[in-house]
């Protein structure tokens, strides 16, 4: 005698009474058993050779909202032809359009489908046309069908309203679903065992503490779970993927001892060019690269010591030791109001009120840039930035806290070579190896901070600083080549990317 649980012998009476074949919806709803129990049951018993699961792709056709109008008022050559039986047989196209009193959009369609159906014929001679003997159209007949009944199935339509099908869906007259049923049906041997009998046995699922205290958990039999076994697709809520590296990468910094710092997205030009040392006629400054306020136009400038110091250094160099860009500093151009173009803005601001070292601060915030949106560049992203200040700090530092900061994203292979940036001397750019690539990609700008751009702040010690694109780096972890995906919002995208570790 064949032994099954409660629930498969459920299914098997519930099989049975369908002559031994059921869609899983049917046995659901005969059993009250929720879906994934009953596929749990069915399993096993399909494991033990009782019953056999298989599926089927089921297309379902209804009625949009032209194929709804069209089945209230009739095709648009149905109104032709009997617009042109009602004029005597034979009569002008402008003759019958007004008859039919059609729309001038469907007239197109419907001359199109008299041609394609053999309805009429068309005298070139006398741009007449000329009705053919009797009328007929499964595609009506289909959509009528429609119209009463709402949904249909095409597998279980006859051939010719399969064929219609098509010729209505080529029309754009239907929206078409496509859901896969699953059948259960009781096998052979599943047959045999319901005649000579099955032994049902009784299972507990769940081990309580009364079966602990009493000691019955030694009598009972608690029911295996087979994990591998499939299960109902669940969405639970998630953090963006974005965000969710974005976390992980604030998380390692703060291992790393650092402290998070936020600054304005609406900033002045002397923060964000000037007081880095980049020239008022620099051409990141143009409106090909930066986005300037209309309204505001200007903001405040610091305090006017600051604002000296600045100027000197960029017009003669003052006490940095350069001889600066020779030109005329203006004030105004200083106080234009931007959208920060990098996030070096807020770090700079940073150290302007905090002289004194040690300094580990870093920032992972949205910049804004003028640039064409394409697959491999946006107008606004995120950048990370950090800065060191300490007293006895160098270059070397700097490489290790990078070297640092990628090996715990998984990144282990790191190679710098030198570089240019305005306002750091020494310079270098940082590139990591991507094992799922096979290739090197540039991550981050690093150096340090130059005299000119710490001197005039009043700050006496070194300042190792770096900072990078975050979109590039999270398109790297996540495998896309697409910079707009992550941000169009697409569900199913969101849904199928793996919560980061």
């Amino acid at each position: 005698m064949v032994k099954v649980r409660e629930n498969e012998h459920k299914i098997l009476l519930t099989l049975k009474r369908f002559d031994g074949k059921a869609l899983l919806d049917q046995v659901v709803k005969e059993t009250s058993l929720s879906d994934a129990t009953v596929m749990k049951a069915a399993l096993t018993l399909e494991k033990k050779k009782l019953v056999k699961v298989s599926e089927r792709k089921k297309t379902i056709i209804e009625l949009n909202k032209e194929g709804e109008l069209h089945a209230e008022r009739g095709l648009p050559e149905r109104l032709l032809v009997n617009a042109l039986a009602k004029l005597g047989g034979e009569a002008s196209i402008s003759k019958v359009v007004q008859k039919a009193e059609l729309e001038e959009k469907f007239v197109p369609i419907a001359l199109g489908w008299l041609r394609k159906k053999g309805w009429v014929l068309f005298d070139t001679k006398t741009g007449k046309l000329k009705l053919l003997g009797k009328v007929e159209g499964v595609d009506e007949k289909l959509l009528s069908l429609l119209k009463e009944k709402g949904k249909l199935v095409v597998e279980d339509l006859s051939s010719k309203m399969r064929s219609a099908a098509k010729i209505l869906k080529r029309r754009k007259l239907l929206r078409v679903s496509e859901k896969k049923e699953k059948i259960i049906e009781i096998t052979d041997e599943g047959w045999k065992a319901l005649k000579k009998g099955v032994k049902v046995e009784v299972e507990i699922t769940q081990l309580t503490p009364e079966l602990i205290i009493t000691g019955k958990w030694r009598k009972v039999k608690l029911t295996k779970f087979d994990v591998t076994a499939p299960s109902p697709t669940v969405y639970p809520a998630k953090v963006h993927p974005v965000q969710q590296i974005i976390r992980r990468i604030k998380e390692i910094f703060a291992e790393m001892g650092f402290t998070e710092i936020r600054g304005p997205i609406v900033e002045t030009a002397f923060w964000n060019f000037d007081a880095l040392f980049q020239p008022q006629d620099h051409p990141a400054r143009e409106m090909h690269d930066t986005f300037y306020l209309e309204y505001p136009k200007a903001g405040k400038l610091p305090e006017k010591s600051i604002v000296e110091k600045v100027a000197k250094t960029h017009e003669d160099g003052w006490k940095t030791g350069s001889k600066g860009w020779k030109y005329r500093w203006s004030p105004e151009e200083a106080k234009r109001l931007i959208l920060r173009t990098h996030t070096t803005a807020t770090t700079i601001r940073y150290l302007a009120e905090h002289h004194e070292p040690p300094i580990k601060v870093f920032s992972v915030d949205r910049v804004y840039r003028n640039e064409k949106m394409n697959y491999k560049s946006l107008f606004e992203f995120h950048q990370i930035e950090g800065i060191i200040m300490d007293k006895h700090v160098t270059f070397r530092d700097l490489i290790g806290t990078l070297k640092e900061f990628y090996s715990k994203l998984g990144l282990k292979k790191v190679k710098f070579w030198p570089s240019y940036f305005p306002y750091t001397e020494p310079s270098a750019q940082s590139t990591v190896y991507i094992p799922e690539h096979k290739k090197w990609f540039e991550l981050c700008g690093m150096g340090m901070f130059r005299p000119e751009v710490l001197k005039p702040l009043g700050i006496k010690y070194p300042v190792l600083a770096w900072g990078g694109g975050l979109e590039r780096l999270i398109m790297l972890k996540l495998g896309l080549d697409d910079i707009r995906l992550l941000y169009k919002n697409d569900l199913g995208w969101i849904r199928r990317t793996v919560i980061c570790q």
